[in-house]
């Protein structure tokens, strides 16, 4: 009788040869929001309500505009209604004390989206009328209610000699990161952080070299994930001011990675904001001469729950029964196993195949007394099949920086007409293809999904499996 082995005894290793991937598909699709308006720049979108809140130097009205002393057309803060998928209500604009002399925004919305935090000029008295004077930005608080902005309070660190703006706070209220021209920092302007202490924000602190460059970083936004996205036209981006995010780990800001494009570009790109699930979000960029906001969805496929990959098992216990009952028979047991390899001796003993196939198993006794064999005692025809499934082939481990190589050549789903493999790497990046390359920059658990889909069939129903493994990734050494 055979009997096939509940646990794999021997671990089969598979060296497998794929090729790298010219270039990664995008993941995301961008459109030009409609609420733009002709000339006129639109930037630092936030997503609030049915809507999005942004910041635009369009006219007062049709015959009024707003401008500094010296020409320059005024910022104001603005709310747009999404209709539906393509429609938007005309945007209305949200007021203050400061709407018609000063700049207003960027702004971010505390977790009680009630409280505002937004950029406008600090310095309000009749110096602000002398020809060669420069105001500085600060950071005010208030309270948003409908369309106004009221109890406005300034920034305890606001300073007539520089700026301090661009305000973004994280998900529990706790740190404000703003960005500023301070004396002390790394560059033109750098990204600081203050924390909420007994209701008081601390003194701003540098978030340091890893993020802060010899250039600007401006425009911060705290995901709900903990990732701070920000814009910087240091060197060695994709255009002249790229979109980047970094996160906190182990008490230390990591290094700052670059959007793909199409959100970068070979323009400015900045003012990165996005939804709690990464699905969707806007952004600010001049590709088109004027800043204008974008949206974008994500072309990420994500399956909520995928069956996890079963290791094909190509090894058996084979047994003699009544060998195992009669142990005292002086016989001696020996397994011809039907793929070329060595005998095997005993009345139990266990053998790994090399893979599916049907394999003609025979048993010959031989009496230890009479020294008579008995050929082909026994015979069993085994039949060894793969699991039917996606398969992805590849380490289950490595470290971050390392080129790691994933196949599909052993996926198992008869009688499917395969159209496309599709993986998602659960770090935001995805590939198409049987054979794909990943390096992955974070140290962590990734849970990898591979989806098949098929030729439709009559009907037009379209067959789909997935499957995800863990890889994991250790810091580089």
């Amino acid at each position: 009788m055979l009997k096939k082995s509940l646990h794999t005894v021997i671990l089969l290793s598979l060296i497998i040869t794929c090729k790298a991937q010219d270039k990664e598909p995008s993941v995301y699709e961008v459109s030009r929001m409609s609420f733009n308006e002709g000339a006129f720049s639109e930037i630092s979108p936030v997503i609030y309500k049915e809507g999005v809140i942004f910041c635009s130097d369009r006219r007062f009205s049709a015959i009024k505009d707003r401008k500094t002393f010296e020409g320059r057309r005024l910022y104001n803060i603005y709310y747009a209604e999404r209709i539906d998928s393509s429609k938007w209500k005309r945007p209305e604009e949200i007021t203050s004390e400061r709407s018609k002399l000063f700049n207003n925004g960027p702004m971010c919305i505390a977790p009680d989206r009630k409280t505002v935090y937004f950029t406008s000029d600090v310095e309000t008295g009749k110096i602000t009328k002398k020809r060669n004077f420069k105001n500085h930005n600060g950071i005010f608080i208030a309270e948003l209610s409908g369309s106004d902005l009221s109890a406005l309070t300034p920034f305890p660190y606001n300073n007539p000699q520089y700026d301090v703006g661009q305000p973004a706070i994280s998900i529990d209220g706790k740190i404000l990161v703003f960005s500023s021209n301070m004396p002390g920092g790394l560059g033109g302007a750098d990204l600081y952080y203050c924390e909420s202490i007994g209701g008081k924000w601390s003194t701003p602190v540098n978030l340091g070299p890893k993020v802060n460059s010899s250039s600007t970083e401006s425009f911060p936004f705290f995901h709900p994930s903990g990732r701070l996205y920000f814009s910087s036209n240091k060197p060695g981006g994709k255009g002249r001011l790229d979109v980047y995010f970094t996160m906190l780990s182990h008490g230390a800001w990591e290094d700052p990675i670059a959007l793909p494009d199409p959100i970068n570009s070979s323009a400015d790109d900045f003012a990165f904001v996005a939804d709690a699930g990464m699905q969707t979000g806007y952004f600010a960029s001049n590709r088109r001469r004027d800043d204008d906001i974008y949206g974008f969805k994500s072309l990420i496929i994500r399956k909520a729950s995928c069956d996890t990959l079963v290791e094909n098992n190509y090894c058996y216990q084979l047994v003699e029964e009544n060998a195992v009952k009669f142990d005292t028979i002086p016989f001696r047991y020996e397994w011809n196993f039907g793929d070329g390899s060595p005998k095997g001796i005993g009345p139990v003993v266990i053998h790994c195949y090399p893979g599916p196939g049907s394999y003609l198993v025979q048993l010959d006794v031989v009496n230890l007394i009479t020294k008579e064999v008995m050929y082909n005692e026994k015979t069993y025809n085994l039949e060894i099949l793969d699991v039917e499934q996606p398969y992805i082939s590849g380490p289950d481990a490595g470290s971050q920086g390392q080129r790691i190589s994933f196949n599909a050549d052993s996926t198992n789903l008869p009688g499917w007409n395969i159209t496309q493999y599709y993986w998602n790497f659960d770090d935001g990046t995805i590939a198409i293809g049987k054979e794909v390359d990943k390096t992955y920059t974070r140290p962590g658990t990734y849970n990898i999904q591979l989806i098949v889909t098929a030729e439709p069939e009559p009907g037009g129903v379209i067959r789909e499996a997935c499957i995800c493994k863990n890889v994991v990734i250790s810091r580089q050494p």
